[in-house]
């Protein structure tokens, strides 16, 4: 059997790196799931995300939860029997202050807060 090299021009490149791209995650979805991996569920509402992790085995002093603007890093320490590293970025910002994270028979449940976006507009008087 003989294969041809396939020549791409810069006019037909973007049409197959759309290609390429729709078909990697058409695989990837096929052969390992929706990217998540299993046991995690993301819920929304008006004012937090609900996000629900399975992470058994793992004690709630050896995870470590760092938040910053809308980036959630979930890993455990380095001295931790079983070892755990995530990173998941939501749409918006999350408000520290209102988050909550609760551990309970090996499973992590982060309610994270929306941070209300603030409007710097100001009214001026005319004179």
């Amino acid at each position: 059997m003989f294969f041809a090299p396939a020549v791409r021009t810069r006019a037909t490149a973007p049409a197959y790196r759309s290609f390429d791209r729709s078909f990697e995650r058409f695989v990837n979805d096929a052969f390992f799931g929706n990217g998540l991996g299993q046991g995690f569920r993301l819920e929304q509402d008006d004012k937090a995300w609900t996000v629900t992790l399975d992470v058994p085995g793992i004690a709630r002093e050896d995870l470590s939860i760092d938040i910053e603007g809308a980036v959630v890093r979930i890993e455990t320490k380095a001295e931790a029997k079983r070892q755990y590293k995530a990173a998941y970025e939501l749409p918006q910002d999350i408000d520290v202050d209102a988050t909550t994270a609760k551990l309970e028979n090996g499973v992590l449940t982060l309610v994270l807060a929306k941070k209300q976006p603030v409007s710097n507009a100001r009214q001026i008087e005319i004179k």
